[in-house]
């Protein structure tokens, strides 16, 4: 029984000096740990660290007392003259596979990142190029507007949305143009002055603020 709780301590102390930041004191579900959460290795665990070959350095009430724990010089120096050093370079090299092993997931999850923003980059400057031209777009056609013989009247949105429909844009769309214009103060929106029910095709129409803009002219 002496044998096999000194094999446990050394292989803790192995474990230790392979992960120089630390490692919960026992085993967890899902996570590593110097010593198994059993019965005969607690106490075994308690008194590494009272001899000081153990020092905890993180402490965790929430997660059920889990405890981090470091090698000390000491354990350094109980594990180079006990430990058997096949086993010792046996669990380091056991390290390395497993660290090689997370620099290959985390290699490939960034390559799927590059092959993905390779393909969604150039569609988002296709997406600000078709809005720059909208925007280019809107501001003609009302430039065109008060051109004619109607401008002395605003133009509803309907009727300029009518003259973009070349452009394949969406409601949606020409209303995201709409407010951008208004925000960058190159345009003005009129609110709806009457009765809602009497409104025509009232789906042109875009709250700006608290009120129903309705017609569009140039600054």
């Amino acid at each position: 029984m002496a044998d096999l709780s000194h094999q446990l301590l050394l292989d803790a102390l192995t474990r230790a000096a392979a992960e120089p930041g630390g490692l919960s004191l026992y085993a967890q579900k899902g996570e590593a740990g110097l010593f198994p959460a059993t019965s005969k290795a607690k106490p075994l665990a308690e008194r590494a660290k009272a001899e000081g070959l153990l020092r905890a350095v993180e402490f965790d009430n929430k997660a059920k007392g889990r405890e981090v724990c470091v090698l000390t010089e000491k354990g350094m120096q109980l594990l180079a003259r006990e430990a058997n050093p096949k086993q010792v370079v046996e669990d380091f090299v056991r390290v390395l596979e497993d660290r090689q092993a997370e620099v290959t997931r985390m290699a490939d999850s960034l390559t799927a990142i590059r092959e993905t923003l390779k393909h969604v980059l150039p569609r988002l400057g296709e997406k600000s190029a078709a809005a720059d031209g909208l925007i280019a777009d809107i501001k003609g056609r009302l430039a065109e507007w008060h051109a004619s013989a109607e401008a002395s009247q605003d133009c509803p949105l309907p009727t300029l949305f009518a003259k973009l429909e070349g452009a394949g844009a969406s409601i949606g769309q020409f209303h995201d143009a709409l407010r951008q214009l208004h925000d960058d103060h190159q345009i003005y929106l009129h609110p709806w002055t009457g009765a809602l029910y009497a409104m025509p095709d009232p789906a042109y129409a875009l709250l700006v603020g608290h009120e129903i803009a309705y017609y569009a002219s140039g600054r």
